[in-house]
């Protein structure tokens, strides 16, 4: 029994060890704009996830498109905004706490807005929504032979972007969920993408 402990005790120290230093800071407000949204059961990991995939918790990133830590771009931004006035304020993509509680809100709206074959396959389109828009994977969802299911199937299908694009699009969930979700494993649940 104590060789078990102690074992997790190791892992759960190597998951935490992988997470940079920068994101530390912002676990807690994470926690709880998420929660605000998804409820207790939120995918805190998922979400951790993807802000380290978007901007590696730099609260000052800037992209030729986009900016902040979840990287939203100008129009998305001033769009969400509108939308969720009441619960975002004011169009503030530099702010880390609105970043944040803007990443989780759109989240949760792309997940309510699209179908999946599981828990993991909703949340990939969620992601690839977010990443490239909401139409796109609709348009891949109505070609595919698979439409419930995204990794190795739907999310691989071009519905007429650039090459450069597709490959981004359907990188984007992938990394997120099975790779950067691992890491912050001690941060809360995420979303299990296990076959």
């Amino acid at each position: 029994m104590k060789w078990l402990t102690l074992s997790l005790l190791l892992i759960a120290g190597l998951c935490q060890a992988g997470v940079p230093a920068p994101a530390l800071q912002y676990r807690a407000p994470l926690t709880r704009n998420a929660h605000a949204v998804w409820g207790l059961d939120a995918p805190i990991a998922t979400f951790a996830a993807q802000i380290h995939q978007e901007s590696g918790w730099n609260s000052n990133a800037k992209s030729a498109y986009a900016g902040g830590l979840a990287q939203f771009t100008p129009a998305t931004a001033t769009w969400i905004s509108g939308v969720y006035s009441r619960e975002l304020g004011d169009n503030q993509p530099f702010n880390p706490s609105w970043a944040m509680r803007a990443l989780v809100t759109y989240d949760r709206r792309l997940f309510n807005q699209v179908k999946g074959a599981s828990e993991c396959d909703r949340m990939a389109f969620a992601l690839a929504a977010y990443n490239g828009g909401l139409g796109w994977v609709y348009k891949r969802q109505k070609l595919s032979a698979l439409p419930g299911r995204c990794f190795d199937a739907t999310c691989e299908i071009n519905p007429g972007i650039t090459a450069a694009n597709q490959k981004e699009n359907s990188h984007y969930p992938r990394v997120i969920l099975l790779k950067w979700q691992t890491i912050y494993a001690q941060w809360g649940r995420g979303v299990s993408c296990l076959t």
